[in-house]
């Protein structure tokens, strides 16, 4: 599928914890410019803040890394947002998305740390690295505006950054 404006994918999972990997899914979250309500990172340095609000990977990459093996599920490299139907090769920073009430903006592409090892079946976590894996990072959101978003609820592309 080609990733333009209008473009709608779907928001299959929304994950949150008290601090930490696994996050746990749940139907509806509130999110603000700070984040997903009910969300904590066990290290607030690198993790989270206004830049860093949101965490969205895409369920194809994930499928896809189960084919080769690794025991990766949603929410297990600490993504907030789980998502499907978009074209992630074309996943940049600046793109705005649409999830739900809320609109989203690509801020940057996330660096995995230690913490998500285990899902990968050799503990080597970089396989969704942008600089080592290019197109397989999941990527953090900076919040335009705050709203609602519930499982099933459309992810829209509303602009690319050429």
């Amino acid at each position: 599928m080609s990733d333009t404006p209008g473009t709608a994918g779907r928001i299959e999972s929304i994950n949150v914890s008290g601090g930490g990997v696994p996050k746990s899914g749940r139907l509806e979250a509130w999110i603000s410019r700070n984040g997903v309500h009910g969300d904590s990172q066990a290290d607030s340095k690198l993790h989270g803040g206004p830049a860093r609000a949101v965490c969205i990977f895409a369920v194809e990459r994930i499928e896809a890394l189960q084919g080769e093996g690794h025991p990766i599920g949603f929410g297990t490299t600490g993504e907030n947002l789980t998502v499907s139907g978009l074209d992630w090769d074309l996943v940049v920073p600046g793109t705005v998305w649409s999830a739900g009430d809320s609109v989203l903006e690509i801020a940057s592409y996330t660096a995995p740390c230690k913490t998500i090892r285990h899902s990968f079946s050799d503990k080597r976590y970089k396989r969704i690295s942008q600089k080592v894996n290019p197109g397989w990072s999941r990527v953090y959101a900076r919040v335009l505006e705050e709203g609602r978003v519930r499982v099933g609820a459309a992810f829209i592309t509303v602009s690319l950054l050429k």
